[in-house]
């Protein structure tokens, strides 16, 4: 036998224990057996590597780790489906397709609705080409090299033209408890739900992390390659489905009428702790297709299917303790520590209490006996206290932040109490991400993925430390050679010479974006002046009311943010700035809003003519807008504007309006 041959041979029978193992779950030989086969065709590939082929399984996982997911349009939309929470809303359902039909025969199919990330799969020459994620239903990303590490995806199919799937990516409970188990032991954040896990595994910019994490894809459509049905029965389609090798859930029924359909939801709401992945209903579709496309859409969903979904699951358990966890942004939640409970084939220990104000509404004390409810769209939060215990403690919310010692505020009139220190560890990725992303800083480079690694090495423990780094450091982390490493470097040396708008605008102060730090700049010239400012005097400065002016003098009252200051001074960060002379301007006293796509002009370049022509421009429209300046795709501001009876001006207007003296 040739190697050619041999090699095709173990691919024939890996693939067809891949299929027995991780799609029919009966497997015929050992993992032992498994890894042998697996281990000579890699051996064999590696020896002639001229005949590897890209649905060899051995290139499940192979692909590059990506910078970001590129977007793709859908063939068609992939729609959200409207919802039956109640046996008369689906019954009302089942009447109106009556009617939409004018009495003819029809039927159901019932599937089980998974709790998971929809995702498009794509085949051309009976081989996987593409898997796109949902998005918004006309545009996804792109994951295909997650995508090609899940074992129940087939890489190679029977058929020739090309065609897509759509399915749902799921993860088993086992699975995510275990997942959940080890981020826990790491110091991580638990994930909140299985949709939400599988969402997460399936979007990391690592293949292999997603392949660590055994995924499963479920799929309940074929269609060809222009959007188009390949069979006339939906039932057939996954009849079809099954025997290409697509794992497709065999817990699925025809159904003659909505009381069949009723039953079916009825006995799978009674099991669904048994099944070994989340379900939150039952998916009740009209079975032929030729009837689908007679009864249409409205707006956002089909007429011919709909969702019934369960009601969520309660238990009762008790509140042991009441911690604090710090989210990404300084927010600090109030989670509740539960004596563990199975709800929904889950073990839950902890809920959220959201804020004080729903810990106040709720009543619940330390001790208490609460009711616990847990759905596939939340994580697991408490519904009320049912007894309250003997010894029972109320909760404070702490002055200071848990895991920085800094300083935490709570604005009037919201809810949250948030760590406003921009180098708090449970912050300080997000603080950075924000620090270097375009229209900020503009530190090209600096992603999510390289931003992980820095912090986790204990490179970065503040902002100013991106002033620090070596190429040489830069250099010995994952996927980052010599040239990457250096264009880095001098991209954070580019960013000293941003203007010191910029600069404040990348501090993360709540609610200074650009448009009020470029206002704070032009009035007070100065970052250091801005930072001792009272109150009153911030006041003084356009647009900046109260609200903003008391968020900027608990931000620098903070000292660990007075350090950071300090030390990006020190790194030759701008700190001062020349207001533009806008006084007698063609344009002085006008105030515009921009909005659509220009034909020529950048939204940027239209911004920085109106100013230095005396003008200002506006982030939204009110009855102080003097024009809108408006492109193609122009969208709410536009409808706004037309309300308010604002002259609405295009490019061409605007260059006559600078002209003008």
């Amino acid at each position: 036998m040739s190697v050619r041959d041999r090699i095709e041979k173990l691919r024939e029978k890996i693939r067809h224990h891949e299929h027995l193992y991780y799609v029919l779950d009966a497997p015929e030989i050992s993992d032992a057996e498994y890894d042998a086969l697996i281990r000579e065709l890699q051996q064999l590939e590696l020896e002639h590597p001229e005949l590897i082929t890209p649905d060899s399984p051995t290139v499940r996982v192979g692909g590059k780790p990506r910078e970001g997911f590129q977007k793709v349009a859908h063939s068609t939309p992939m729609l959200s489906l409207d919802n039956a929470l109640t046996p008369e809303e689906l019954r009302a359902f089942d009447a109106r397709v009556r009617d939409l039909l004018n009495g003819s025969d029809y039927r159901y199919v019932a599937e089980l609705k998974m709790d998971g990330l929809s995702m498009s799969a794509r085949y051309r020459n009976g081989a996987f080409e593409q898997a796109v994620t949902r998005g918004d239903g006309s545009i996804g990303e792109d994951v295909t090299e997650n995508a090609r590490t899940i074992r129940s995806l087939p890489l190679r199919v029977d058929r020739k033209p090309a065609f897509e799937t759509r399915g749902e990516v799921v993860f088993n409970r086992k699975g995510f408890e275990r997942l959940n188990a080890e981020r826990e032991t790491a110091g991580l954040a638990r994930f909140a739900n299985p949709r939400n896990a599988a969402a997460g595994s399936l979007r990391v910019l690592e293949p292999g992390i997603t392949a660590s994490r055994r995924l499963d894809y479920f799929t309940y459509f074929a269609l060809d390659e222009n959007g188009r049905y390949l069979f006339d029965s939906h039932w057939e389609s996954l009849e079809w489905l099954a025997a290409q090798g697509f794992k497709v859930n065999p817990k699925r029924r025809i159904c003659a009428n909505a009381d069949e359909a009723l039953a079916f939801c009825a006995e799978w709401e009674a099991e669904r702790d048994n099944l070994p992945y989340e379900i939150d209903g039952v998916v009740v579709k009209v079975d032929s297709i030729p009837q689908q496309r007679q009864l249409g859409f409205t707006a956002k969903a089909p007429r011919w299917a709909i969702a019934f979904k369960y009601a969520a699951q309660q238990k009762e358990t008790q509140v042991v303790d009441i911690g604090i966890q710090v989210g990404r942004t300084g927010a600090l939640t109030p989670v509740a520590h539960l004596a563990p409970v199975a709800v929904g084939g889950v073990t839950v220990s902890r809920a959220t209490l959201h804020n004080e104000d729903e810990i106040e509404r709720l009543g619940v004390h330390i001790g208490d006996t609460v009711l616990i409810e847990r759905s596939g769209d939340v994580i697991p939060k408490v519904v009320r206290v049912t007894h309250h215990g003997d010894g029972r403690k109320a909760f404070i919310m702490p002055s200071t932040c848990p895991v920085c010692g800094g300083h935490v505020v709570r604005e009037e009139g919201e809810a949250a109490t948030r760590c406003v220190n921009t180098n708090c560890p449970a912050r300080l990725k997000e603080s950075i991400g924000h620090f270097a992303s375009r229209g900020v800083l503009n530190i090209d480079g600096m992603g999510d993925v390289l931003i992980e690694q820095l912090v986790d090495k204990g490179l970065l423990k503040s902002v100013a430390d991106l002033y620090e780094l070596t190429e040489d450091q830069l250099a010995g982390l994952d996927r980052m050679g010599r040239k990457s490493a250096a264009n880095v470097i001098r991209n954070i040396d580019r960013s000293r010479t941003l203007p010191m708008p910029r600069v404040l605008g990348a501090l993360g102060i709540r609610f200074v974006g650009e448009r009020t730090a470029e206002l704070l700049a032009d009035h007070f010239c100065d970052l250091e002046k801005i930072a001792n400012a009272s109150v009153d005097e911030l006041q003084q400065a356009q647009e900046v009311g109260p609200k903003v002016a008391e968020s900027i003098r608990e931000f620098f009252d903070e000292s660990h943010n007075r350090e950071l200051l300090a030390r990006l001074k020190a790194a030759g960060l701008q700190f001062q700035h020349t207001a533009p002379k806008r006084e007698g301007g063609p344009l002085a006293g006008l105030t515009f809003v921009i909005t659509g796509t220009l034909p020529d002009l950048t939204r940027e370049a239209a911004k920085e003519k109106i100013e230095e022509a005396g003008g200002k421009v506006a982030a939204a429209v009110s009855r102080k807008t003097n024009y809108l300046l408006a492109g193609e795709d122009a969208g709410s501001k536009l409808k706004k504007a037309q309300e308010l009876s604002i002259p609405v001006i295009g490019e061409n207007e605007l260059l006559k309006l600078l002209a003008e003296t």
